[in-house]
């Protein structure tokens, strides 16, 4: 039976087939009236970005489109997305696509009506106290992939191409105001980009069981996650139009970023930094990342992770669920190294140095330091 309920948690969310239809009733709740629909140049043209336009203009609400966001977006991206919300008098945004849009959509909202350099907003510290609250623009976030997670989270990440490193831009009110879940939008999406955010969404939950920092609540939200990826992504990468599965993983991949604010790891901390030089999708990268992150952790996660492989139905205890990670890898048509990815690390060294100040390097189990980033990187390769 397809799921379909609207709740609070951590914001609205209007969950279910055919709830693009409500993105007028979204934006009337966000308080939008002009908004800009910004995504990515892929779906800039799509029949579903079309859907969302009709949706907008029926409501009364114009058809107006930012569709330039590239797939690892930078200051020059954001600089773009911002001078066309400033130049059409936009008073909110419809974040419309997988990670990238959604990050970048919510970095237009937020930086719209800043005067500083987005930088000075990167999730240090109190940072983010820096901004001027007030003149933060609403965002309705409508997900077509199930990865990231960005719609229900308080931050946007955005490369730094002269430093070949991604940072976090974090404020709580670039939480989005209202989001739609609809898994019809994500049909579409191709095998190898289904099976690439659907382990996004397995990374969170798994990094996020794993940090040593107190959350049971983050804790419980990352093993159902995990549950539901390894039931559901095989079934659909294998049949994209099984809505069922469709919709479980979208949950799984909110289940993720809700999850992940108890902390990320090793995986994330190397992703980020490849990500940046290599200009390679995140979600493969955490897929290639993880088996590897999980044996080199294995010290600080042994029990907790045969009681996670207890929980989601898997036999032997830690040896077993990382086997079976790398056999879900394989069974979507994923690569198992760096290599057989396309990733050609020429510059180890940086990415290691990059890794060891990224954020999530504090939420490993056990302490991050250059020789375990090395190792994790090098057997990756």
């Amino acid at each position: 039976m397809l799921p379909t309920a609207t709740w609070s948690y951590p914001n609205t969310v209007r969950f279910g087939a055919g709830r693009i239809s409500e993105l007028g009733a979204a934006c009337e709740a966000a308080g939008v009236t002009r908004p800009l629909l910004v995504t990515d140049h892929g779906l800039a043209n799509a029949a579903i970005t079309a859907t969302a336009l009709d949706a907008m203009e029926e409501a009364g609400l114009g058809r107006a489109v930012f569709g330039q966001v590239d797939a690892n977006p930078g200051a020059e991206n954001l600089a773009d997305g911002v001078a066309a919300f400033r130049e059409g008098g936009h008073d909110g945004v419809v974040a419309f696509g997988g990670g990238s849009a959604l990050d970048l959509g919510k970095l237009v909202a937020f930086m719209a009506g800043q005067t500083r350099p987005v930088w000075d907003f990167e999730d240090i510290g109190d940072w983010w106290t820096r901004a001027n609250h007030d003149a933060i623009a609403p965002v309705v976030a409508v997900p077509t992939t199930a990865g990231t997670g960005s719609e229900v989270g308080r931050a946007g990440v955005l490369t730094q191409h002269e430093k070949f490193e991604k940072k976090i831009i974090f404020h709580p009110k670039m939480l989005p105001a209202q989001v739609i879940c609809d898994p019809e939008l994500t049909v579409g999406l191709p095998p190898r980009l289904t099976a690439g955010t659907g382990m996004d969404a397995l990374a969170h939950c798994v990094e996020a069981y794993c940090a040593p920092s107190y959350h049971p609540m983050s804790r419980g939200i990352a093993l159902e996650g995990m549950r539901l990826v390894f039931e559901m992504l095989p079934r659909a990468v294998s049949d994209g139009a099984d809505l069922e599965a469709r919709a479980h993983m979208m949950s799984a991949a909110l289940m993720g970023a809700v999850a992940f604010q108890k902390g990320l790891g090793a995986v994330h901390a190397l992703s980020h930094p490849l990500g940046a030089r290599y200009d390679a999708h995140h979600g493969t990268l955490n897929a290639v990342l993880l088996p590897h992150a999980l044996r080199a952790n294995r010290a600080g996660i042994d029990g907790g992770i045969a009681q996670a492989a207890a929980y989601v139905g898997i036999d032997g205890g830690f040896d077993g669920f990382v086997e079976r990670v790398v056999s879900l890898n394989a069974e979507i048509g994923l690569p198992d190294t760096l290599t057989a990815m396309g990733v050609q690390v020429n510059e180890p060294d940086a990415i290691v140095a990059s890794s060891l100040i990224d954020p999530s390097a504090g939420g490993n189990p056990i302490p991050f330091d250059a020789a375990l980033s090395a190792a994790i990187l090098d057997a990756a390769i």
